[in-house]
């Protein structure tokens, strides 16, 4: 890992995950480039209808705050999790949907 995701990685740790793990929910960098931190929201926080309001307010705020001079924006990388895939699976198995 290079030192910029490091230090990216020690901001999330420290000012960012507490609060989405408070709600259920964790988020993964999935790609810094020129600037902009692509992330993934996991758990309760993945497809949530907030979760362009969680990054703009938590992700991003904390990042610019702590690092302007390496990250300008945040931006949501929206798939379905591989996690919320098997949550679903068997939530239909389970109830017989």
């Amino acid at each position: 890992m290079n030192e910029d995701l490091k230090r990216i990685e020690a901001v999330l740790d420290e000012r960012v995950r507490p609060a989405l793990r408070s709600h259920g929910g964790e988020i993964e960098v999935d790609r810094f480039e020129n600037g902009v931190l692509y992330v993934k929201l996991l758990g309760q926080c993945a497809g949530c209808p907030s979760s362009d309001l969680t990054n703009e307010t938590i992700v991003e705020a904390e990042l610019k705050a702590a690092l302007p001079e390496l990250v300008q924006k945040a931006v949501v990388v929206q798939d379905i999790s591989d996690e919320l895939w098997e949550q679903a699976k068997r939530l239909l198995r389970d109830h017989h949907l």
